[in-house]
């Protein structure tokens, strides 16, 4: 493998330097009034603070897996474990694909290829409802006639270990009616690495330990869709897709533990089988009323996600036998089905008058069995947890002359009920109900500038993974845990926005209530360390943030630049000075003549003072991509990402009088060659889908 890459560089670098000669020499060729032209349609679109990608027209189509194609974008930020998506200054967003909001699930499921572009929406309106204060917009390719398509992919990739991506996609119109269907499998080697210190100073103890694990992932990806057109304004639609996986890992700690005059060093193994099984499918219906001039949209969801993993722990103590300490296995499976209904009637003025509302139901189910096989004990868990959501909302836009207005509401009424089986009590019951405004102006000042003015609250819930009564052990005197008990975040924010030509400032403001994050409990009776989510006093935070776009020619760049000031505050925790921070990210395209284009990203972080928290990110991230286009069916591109190996995570916090130094180590080093093959043609695709699911982020 590394010989085939080595000889393909080569190959690649030598034809770039033809390349470059060509353009030098023949500057008014054909061949560069075509690249000229293709760089028309910009990559980057800036727009009132909001940012478009064109994914299909880029470089980027070539990145092998969606999750990774979002971190290769400005503000966008992937968890360690990239099961988290968050944009900075502004935490986790609302994801859609067309117009059904999903989750990382779903993400995984989608192909690169299918994707036409992503927009990041910063001041998203009513009609996407109240969770999160920014929307990650997935709009999939489009086209016009009959016809078929198919393409074919495979990428091969080198991390620690190699992974492999194979990926078949499907299209077919036939008048009325359009069929989609996609496979993909993956074969996966995960490699992770965290190391944490902490003392607990009331019980006299210093402990650190140090985890590794490597990860064989078999995974499978499909899906398929029918679109049936009825009329010129009427549709009906059903799809659905799935991911199918099996982790097979083993976890090795080393740990050193003292608690008064007492040392341990202890070596822990354990041995993991984790399957899991995620499906998402919704039927829609629209139809237009035209005796009232008005839209009418129905549809229904349903949503399961379905986990069992067994665990076998062995402990050796200060260099003795291994032996046997726990024998653990459990099970979660949450389903989701939900139904909603939209119109929206436009006037003769113009006005738009959007009204919705949505009916949901959650039924969430934990077992777990514990088998402690030093003291021959075993326990069991049995958690059932519901919760049902009604909600509506109402919206109104239009235009007063230049001035562009868009104004409206949430109502949201929850119901939880959440109980242990041999329990006749609920242990929890809440039954909330939530207002949420939103509204925004924009102002243009003359034919290149803008401003734009906003004002959102919005709700953060718990997943629904925080009701699965699991915890994962590390070593005997640490497991990572869940908090049933968490409540919603509300978020508040006011922001400006000043638009000159694509370039553009934001200031804002916002404040949390109730933030979830990291906390640990410590268990006396049992000598263990609990880490969990708990909720928070309070957040505040103030960000500027610079947009600043650029083309000159076949060179495209586009600038982010964000300061941020930002104070986490809880009375258990010690709280520390905040200080600004700065985030930037910066991308160049190069579109050289014969086809090829080269791509490179550098973004980073500095560190971030934020009160109760100090957190280190990647301070200099690089990637590199070189693609090239053979006889208008293949596409081929060599990357390498995160070249200098500086991924790592940091975070620094003392919460509970309890204090820790945490590492993250992330295997993003990569070198990866992808190939595409296209055959057939098929335009004007009518496929459609719309939201059933305002909670389906929730479930993981």
């Amino acid at each position: 493998m590394k010989k085939l890459l080595t000889i393909l560089l080569s190959l690649i670098i030598s034809d770039l330097a033809l390349a470059q000669n060509e353009a030098k020499n023949d500057t008014i060729s054909k061949k560069l009034e075509e690249v000229i032209l293709k760089n028309e349609k910009k990559v980057f679109t800036n727009k009132n603070g909001n940012l478009k990608i064109d994914v299909a027209n880029s470089i980027l189509k070539s990145v092998p897996n969606t999750i990774d194609l979002l971190s290769k974008l400005p503000n966008v930020i992937i968890g360690a474990d990239k099961e988290t998506i968050s944009i900075v200054g502004k935490g986790n967003p609302l994801i859609y694909i067309d117009n059904q909001k999903v989750t990382t699930n779903d993400l995984n499921t989608l192909s690169v290829d299918e994707i036409k572009n992503i927009e990041i929406i910063n001041n998203p309106s009513a009609k996407y409802e109240a969770e999160g204060r920014v929307v990650i917009l997935i709009t999939r390719k489009l086209s016009k006639k009959e016809g078929f398509k198919i393409n074919l992919t495979e990428t091969a990739s080198v991390k620690k270990g190699f992974n492999n991506y194979l990926g078949f996609n499907s299209s077919i119109k036939k008048k009325k009616l359009e069929l989609k269907a996609n496979f993909n499998y993956n074969q996966l080697n995960v490699w992770e690495r965290h190391d944490i210190k902490y003392e607990i100073p009331e019980a006299n103890i210093i402990s650190n330990y140090d985890v590794e694990a490597y990860t064989k992932r078999p995974q499978f990806i499909f899906g398929s869709g029918l679109f049936y057109k009825i009329n010129e304004d009427d549709y009906f639609s059903i799809s659905g897709n799935a991911r199918m996986q099996k982790d097979f890992f083993d976890i090795n700690t080393k740990t050193y533990n003292k608690q008064n005059n007492i040392e341990n060093n202890i070596l822990t193994r354990s041995d993991n089988g984790d399957n899991r099984a995620f499906i998402n499918s919704f039927a829609n219906y629209s139809k237009k009323i035209k005796s009232i001039n008005t839209q009418l949209f129905s549809g229904i969801q349903f949503s399961n996600f379905n986990k069992k993993i067994t665990t076998l722990v062995e402990n050796s103590y200060n260099d003795s036998p291994f032996e046997s300490a726990q024998n653990r296995n459990q099970k979660f499976n949450v389903s989701v089905i939900s139904g909603r209904t939209d119109l929206e009637k436009t006037f003769k003025n113009e006005m738009k008058l959007e009204v919705g509302g949505l009916f949901l139901n959650a039924n969430a189910k934990t077992n777990s069995d514990v088998s402690d096989l030093i003291n021959f004990a075993s326990s069991t868990s049995k958690y059932n947890f519901k919760e049902q959501n009604i909600s509506g909302y109402s919206q109104i836009s239009g235009k007063i002359k230049k001035l562009q207005y868009s104004a409206g509401f949430r109502v949201e009424n929850t119901n939880i009920i959440g109980k242990y089986t041999t329990e006749i009590l609920p242990l929890i019951k809440k039954d909330y109900t939530n207002f949420f405004p939103k509204v925004q102006f924009d102002i243009p000042i003359d034919s290149s500038k803008t401003i734009t003015l906003n004002y959102a609250k919005s709700i953060t819930r718990p997943n629904y993974s925080s009701t699965n009564q699991g915890a994962t052990y590390i070593n005997p005197y640490f497991i990572y845990g869940s908090n049933i008990n968490l409540d919603p975040t509300i978020n508040d924010e006011i922001a400006a926005n000043f638009q000159y030509n694509d370039k553009s400032i934001r200031l804002s403001y916002y404040k949390k209530s109730n933030p979830a994050y990291g906390d640990f409990i410590y268990d006396n009776s049992q000598n263990i360390l609990s880490f969990s989510q708990k909720n928070f006093d309070k957040e505040t935070g103030f960000a500027i943030d610079f947009t600043m776009p650029f083309t000159y020619k076949f060179w495209t760049v586009n600038n982010s630049l964000s300061f941020i000031l930002n104070k986490i505050e809880d009375k258990l925790a010690i709280q520390n000075e905040s200080k600004p921070y700065m985030y930037y990210y910066s991308n160049h395209l190069f579109e050289l003549p014969k086809k090829y284009t080269i791509s490179t990203t550098v973004w980073g972080l500095t560190t971030q003072y934020e009160g109760a928290f100090e957190r280190r990110q990647p301070e200099f991230l690089m990637d590199l991509a070189i693609s090239k286009t053979f006889l208008g069916k293949w596409d081929c591109t060599l990357s390498f990402n995160d070249i200098f190996k500086n991924t790592v995570y940091k975070e620094n916090f003392t919460v509970n009088k309890i204090s820790s130094k945490s590492h993250y180590l992330s295997d993003t080093h990569e070198i990866s060659l992808g190939i595409k093959y296209s055959f057939g043609k098929i335009k004007d695709s009518e496929f459609k889908e719309k939201s059933i699911n305002d909670n389906e982020n929730r479930i993981r």
